[in-house]
């Protein structure tokens, strides 16, 4: 069975780092002329898939838009991981879970399990509990060759009052974070090339390491990047902010792609304008 971070260092060398968020909110809906439901958002992502296929190697659906409709949409939710899956694309699930003890259990064997349902390729988790109330969903990573992106630096200005707020010995929060992702990867059997932990580091912020001292290269986590275009980040800003840790990363672009819709060859053709740009 080979890692999650094996089968991304592949993905990332054959089609470069951009991953497409599946993110349907009810405005992409409305401007594709879809229903405003299970159904409509079903169609959505799988167009999204189906432009995605073969020219990205990652998809992103973003869990919430889907919990919004209730049980059907979660049945749309399993259904898009699996066609994903199936069309050769690794899924991150965003789902930001994050708990104590069988609660952190029970969510990793949800999400990270591929027999279950929702079973993804990886899984975005928060670590504001304490970065081992996590360690149920690193040990369901090894046991199952899935992957984590643990929130570290996120875009939003609020999370920074938290993430780089120091303690008494003047380490900031998220560059603990960042070392006990190294640590995760290093003590993980097999570890070559990408690391199966990540981190979720925001392309508007990832400056934020290099003027706190945070290395983001040690152990080769991969980044998880999101804000690039909608949110104003450029691929030349992201390789000055990133340094040497760019090919590292990958990069989300959701609205600036969705936007193109409804028609799956102005999907792609918003796809083949990412690729080139990040190029």
């Amino acid at each position: 069975m080979s890692t999650f971070g094996a089968r991304l260092t592949q993905a990332r060398e054959t089609f470069g780092p951009l991953c497409v968020g599946v993110d349907p909110h009810p405005g992409i809906l409305a401007a594709w002329g879809l229903t405003d439901d299970a159904r409509g958002l079903r169609e959505c992502a799988l167009r999204v898939i189906d432009a995605s296929a073969g020219r990205v190697g990652v998809i992103k659906p973003q869990v919430a838009c889907f919990e919004r409709y209730g049980v059907r949409g979660l049945e749309a939710l399993a259904e898009v991981i699996a066609a994903g899956k199936a069309a050769g694309l690794l899924v991150i699930a965003d789902a930001k879970r994050g708990d104590i003890g069988s609660t952190m259990e029970a969510y990793a064997e949800a999400w990270l399990n591929p027999s279950r349902d929702f079973g993804a390729d990886a899984l975005t988790v928060s670590p504001y509990l304490g970065f081992a109330t996590l360690q149920p969903a690193v040990h369901a990573a090894e046991v199952y060759g899935a992957g984590l992106f643990v929130l570290a630096l996120t875009s939003n200005a609020e999370g920074q009052q938290v993430q780089l707020a120091r303690d008494p010995s003047g380490d900031c929060v998220a560059g603990g974070i960042v070392r006990s992702v190294q640590a995760s990867n290093a003590s993980m059997p097999g570890h070559n090339g990408l690391g199966s932990i990540g981190l979720v580091v925001g392309a508007t912020t990832a400056h934020l390491a290099q003027e706190h001292g945070i290395d983001l290269v040690a152990g080769r986590p991969p980044l998880l990047a999101p804000g690039y275009g909608a949110q104003g980040a450029t691929a030349a800003g992201m390789r000055r902010s990133f340094g040497p840790a760019w090919d590292q990363v990958l990069v989300n672009s959701s609205r600036a792609i969705l936007s193109g819709g409804p028609h799956t060859s102005e999907i792609v053709s918003n796809i083949e304008q990412a690729r080139a740009d990040l190029r």
